[in-house]
């Protein structure tokens, strides 16, 4: 646990802009060290996050809540105003939260300090990027301010798991006090990012005092920066370190934040939609991480991009919900029964057994030579079934069994279903094989 400065927080709701320095929280060098906010009003039809900054503080609450439902708990602790002032002091926030029974609980989220070393190279980064301090000064806290930091190895911003609760109603995980808390706060971080800064050990007089200080040093030096000899330089490359090695492959797809909300959706905007499609961009980025991960991936021919009714058909193999089943089936110029039956030839073979599906065409020359042997290898002259063929499919007569050649000279079977063609099973080199497989699948439904 870190050691915090002036936590001596009493729940006065005071303006945070008329503070002598005892009330505010100075040191005897005038560094500010608390700042205390008073109690804000209650939202009227707004979110708690409206810059992208504020929305990043509530996905680290979000995302390390292992209880969504004390995460909606503070939300609406916060919109009925009932978290008091907030007093924010380096590595800590506080407050007092009056529960829906009235009752009061002193509640703290607390956040790890950047150390010494870490503000040295945050403060050398601010006094090389003037702009970054001006944006600050205007109440804004630009992306590039904080990919500048992380590649500094400074994190600004909280990450999943960062925000640490306390609570005196005794939760040992977030609660819907120390919720509403961060809620409350992510609105103070909208008016004014120093406050994440102070958190983060540093109050803004201070810090503007360093960068000040530092840039007089930088512009009174009268020598410029030492030069680098480049045979030495390129002589040395042997002696990096070599690349870490490659990430493992996470055991399941990564879960989306829901959207959830108080707030109604703008108009046109389906959360219900957003939540599915977010929900099958992670099953899919898992599964192409796997490829990548996987021996031999180098060496595969890159994928065509899928056309828009492919994709419609990939997205509705996620089981979404009727209403966005509807509206994948529109998009992909496809009935119900139509998408059906797309997805079913998408769960056996992706993007190929969705053509054989849907594409027809004629055999002929040498790969009508090479089907021909293989339909005549594949059985024994007396076990060898009668086939009708119609161009790339053969129907094998007097049952409702038919093969299907793909373009990639693959097999594929088909079993009729309420007088429609449907896909009954994975794709096989050898047609025999593929009639086979569909039997046998057929007979494990039946339960025989």
């Amino acid at each position: 646990m870190n050691q915090h400065n002036g936590d001596r927080y009493n729940g006065d709701e005071q303006n945070g802009d008329d503070y002598d320095d005892e009330a505010y929280g100075r040191d005897a060098s005038g560094a500010d060290l608390e700042r205390t906010f008073a109690a804000l009003p209650p939202p009227q039809g707004r979110g708690f996050a409206e810059t992208w900054w504020g929305r990043a503080w509530l996905k680290s609450l979000e995302d390390a809540a292992l209880d969504s439902e004390q995460v909606r708990a503070g939300r609406r602790l916060a919109r009925a105003g009932a978290v008091g002032a907030v007093s924010v002091r380096p590595g800590r926030i506080t407050a007092v939260v009056q529960d829906r029974d009235l009752s009061t609980h002193r509640s703290d989220v607390l956040l790890q300090e950047l150390s010494d070393e870490q503000w040295d190279r945050f403060l050398d980064m601010a006094v090389e990027r003037a702009g970054h301090i001006a944006a600050l000064l205007d109440r804004d806290m630009p992306p590039h301010l904080v990919e500048d930091s992380a590649a500094a190895g400074v994190e600004l911003l909280p990450g999943m798991g960062d925000l640490e609760p306390e609570c005196d109603c005794g939760a040992w995980d977030h609660c819907g006090h120390t919720a509403a808390l961060c809620y409350q706060v992510a609105r103070l971080l909208d008016q004014d990012p120093f406050v994440l800064l102070l958190m983060r050990g540093r109050g803004e007089r201070a810090l503007l005092d360093d960068v000040q200080s530092r840039g007089a040093v930088l512009a009174d030096e009268e020598a410029g920066p030492e030069g680098v000899d480049a045979a030495e330089t390129y002589a040395a490359g042997d002696i990096l370190p070599a690349l870490p090695p490659l990430p493992l492959l996470p055991d399941a797809p990564g879960t989306p934040p829901a959207l959830d909300t108080d707030v109604p959706p703008a108009p046109g905007v389906d959360p219900g939609a957003l939540e599915f499609l977010a929900a099958r961009t992670a099953v899919e980025a898992h599964r192409l991480l796997a490829e990548a991960l996987g021996a031999g991936h180098g060496r595969r021919p890159v994928e065509a991009e899928l056309t828009m009714a492919q994709d419609a058909v990939r997205l509705a193999a996620g089981n979404p919900s009727g209403a966005v089943s509807d509206r994948l089936a529109e998009g992909s110029g496809r009935g119900r029964d139509q998408l059906a039956s797309a997805v079913c030839a998408w769960r056996f073979g992706g993007s190929a057994a969705l053509s054989v599906l849907e594409e027809e065409w004629t055999v002929e020359g040498d790969v009508l030579a090479r089907a021909r042997a293989a339909l005549d290898s594949a059985w024994d002259e007396d076990e060898r079934p009668i086939l009708q063929a119609a161009r790339n499919r053969w129907t094998v007569v007097g049952t409702g069994s038919q093969l299907r050649l793909g373009r990639d000279g693959r097999w594929w079977p088909y079993r009729k279903q309420g007088g429609r063609w449907v896909p009954a099973g994975q794709a096989a080199q050898d047609p025999g094989t593929a009639l086979a497989l569909m039997e046998r699948t057929a007979e494990a439904s039946e339960g025989r």
